[in-house]
């Protein structure tokens, strides 16, 4: 079973990332503006993650293969890491599969109010 692991990047957008019990990245979203938003996403990613027709198979500039999640309406959902071989990456859309769709939810972030103490 596989974490979706929740951050706050340094321009306070919050992402996801789905990562395998050994910590290898299958999946990175792209940024959002709210919490909700990404948590959200989330679960799109385990909705969708079954769907082999969500998936489009990517080549990089440099020839290393990657794979992007698609939601219904379009919207990118997460992109791989890049591969080296057309066989990784399908061992990645794989490993999604297998892992999205009961993995642990773990937040990183950490809310503060004004005298910076956690809430």
């Amino acid at each position: 079973m596989g974490k979706f692991i929740v951050t706050k990047r340094v321009n306070d957008e919050f992402q996801f990332n789905l990562k395998t019990d050994s910590g290898e990245n299958i999946l990175t979203s792209d940024g959002y503006n709210q919490k909700n938003s990404c948590l959200i996403g989330i679960e799109a990613v385990r909705a969708m993650a079954h769907d082999d027709a969500r998936y489009v198979r990517k080549i990089a500039k440099n020839d290393r293969e990657y794979f992007v999640l698609r939601a219904k309406n379009g919207r990118i959902l997460g992109k791989s890491r890049l591969y080296y071989t057309e066989l990784e990456m399908e061992n990645g859309i794989n490993s999604l599969k297998i892992n999205a769709p009961n993995a642990e939810v773990i937040d990183e972030t950490i809310d503060y109010i004004y005298d910076n103490q956690p809430k």
